[in-house]
């Protein structure tokens, strides 16, 4: 007993874990504040923390001059890339990773191994090649700029790899015994069993191209085909500094990830800890 209550976390523990989890909040809960402000609220110095005057100015401003700020087109082309690009990400490297999990042949580890090094190229020195074999496909300017490159990123494949070498073999073999083959067991008892880790690298592989603010200035360059992200980048200058806008955005912004957070953080959870990759 006394052994079990020394190791209960103290009131130092938890007052430390208030303090991080209000330093992790408190600019998500001053963004939303500060959308519905009004223009000279939001500039006021010093700042308020509550409006005084409740407003949906910042909204009615981004949500209704669709010929400056086209922000629901915006929002439908980063649904778009988002989505398409996880859906891709999922395909590519779940059968890539079950190839390297469960199936044996000449030159797996170098090929393991070479994928594995990839992890170790800044992203930045990916920009003029992906760039080039964009335009050389005629893609600059389209969604599928958007959604191709990166689709075979190296860390989705070590990801399920290693959830999927986590799997009990029993299983497969008793499919083998039944006749099954590797894309019968792939599809009807592996895939079944990595919900957990499927989910989690569909939720990062979403929030990494809904959140790219970079690449889509590289390939898109018509006003109606910007994504979000740097679609509200150009508001500073249609809008001067009217931060209860911006904050408006950022709010139409967050939405989605929030959402797809609190729907997926338990599959995210079981994903991460059982990938080997806690911490």
């Amino acid at each position: 007993m006394a052994s079990s209550t020394s190791k209960r976390p103290g009131i130092a523990w938890y007052t430390m874990l208030i303090g991080l989890s209000l330093v992790f909040v408190a600019p998500l809960v001053w963004m939303f504040l500060t959308s519905f402000k009004t223009r000279n609220e939001a500039l006021a110095i010093p700042p308020t923390f509550l409006p005084e005057e409740f407003s949906t100015k910042g909204y009615q401003t981004i949500l209704g001059d669709d010929s400056q700020a086209p922000v629901l087109t915006w929002f439908l082309n980063s649904l778009l890339a988002a989505v398409g690009h996880t859906v891709l990400v999922l395909a590519v490297a779940s059968g890539a990773a079950y190839a390297l999990a469960r199936m044996e042949f000449p030159g797996k580890k170098l090929i393991f191994g070479v994928i594995i090094s990839t992890l170790l190229i800044p992203s930045f020195v990916l920009l003029i090649p992906n760039y080039l074999i964009v335009d050389s496909l005629q893609w600059i300017d389209t969604p599928l700029a958007l959604i191709v490159p990166g689709a075979a990123g190296a860390f989705g494949v070590f990801f399920l790899r290693q959830f999927f070498t986590s799997l009990p073999p029993d299983l497969e073999e008793a499919a083998v015994l039944d006749g099954a083959n590797h894309f019968q067991i792939f599809v009807k008892i592996v895939l079944p069993l990595s919900k957990p880790a499927l989910a989690t690298l569909a939720v990062l592989s979403f929030l990494s191209n809904w959140n790219d603010f970079i690449w889509p200035i590289y390939v898109m360059f018509s006003p109606e085909n910007m994504t979000l992200p740097p679609g509200l980048a150009t508001l500073q200058g249609a809008y001067g500094i009217d931060y209860h806008v911006l904050m408006a955005g950022a709010v139409i912004t967050a939405v989605p990830v929030l959402a797809l957070f609190l729907f997926t953080q338990r599959y995210v959870i079981e994903g991460v800890s059982r990938s080997g990759l806690k911490g």
